[in-house]
């Protein structure tokens, strides 16, 4: 493991203060949703709070993001909604709501967006691969008001410059080399 780290830290440019035992915990949590078989499922359930979760079978990009923490120990159904609830008028208006959903408010990027903001875990977004390791989150806009989020992991491109991407934008939970393919709107080490 120690060469390992090395190794990253020598051939990425990165220093021991960005890398974390935390990132690479995050990071291995999302490589180990890649063996779930899920379906693309967008529809809204009603589901158990705290640390509920829709159907394992079922999910989108941000059931991504929620299930590699919830690996950790970290629910963020329960984070999002009781910061929602304390700072409801930070959050976004794009759904017409009047107050906090505990099932759906964390499925949604641009409140995992806002929450990650508010949590000061706000990277620069840049365009160099250096600046994206293992653990960090990086969120999309697709085009017009679609938006998409996945985690960066600790595997390669095949060309080794940058590292590859776990989420879900229609094909399940998957692993692909797709960091730069559309606009980053968000990056974030939480």
């Amino acid at each position: 493991m120690k060469k390992w780290i090395l190794f990253l830290l020598i051939t990425c440019n990165v220093s021991f203060a960005q890398l974390t035992t935390e990132t690479l915990s995050l990071s291995d949590a999302a490589l180990a949703l890649t063996k779930q078989n899920v379906t693309y499922d967008p529809s809204y359930f009603s589901i158990a709070y705290p640390n509920g979760d829709i159907p394992s079978d079922k999910g989108v990009c941000t059931d991504v993001v929620i299930r590699a923490y919830r690996k950790l120990g970290i629910d963020l159904q329960k984070e999002v909604h009781e910061d929602m609830k304390a700072h409801f008028s930070l959050y976004p208006k794009i759904w017409g709501l009047k107050t906090t959903d505990k099932n759906i408010d964390h499925r949604r990027v641009p409140n995992l967006m806002t929450y990650f903001k508010r949590k000061k875990a706000t990277i620069k977004i840049t365009q160099h691969p250096k600046d994206y390791i293992p653990g960090d989150i990086v969120c999309w806009n697709l085009g017009g008001a679609i938006t998409h989020i996945g985690i960066v992991v600790n595997k390669k491109s095949k060309d080794q410059k940058r590292y590859l991407i776990v989420h879900n934008i229609g094909a399940g939970q998957v692993l692909e080399d797709c960091l730069f393919n559309y606009k980053i709107i968000g990056h974030y080490r939480l």
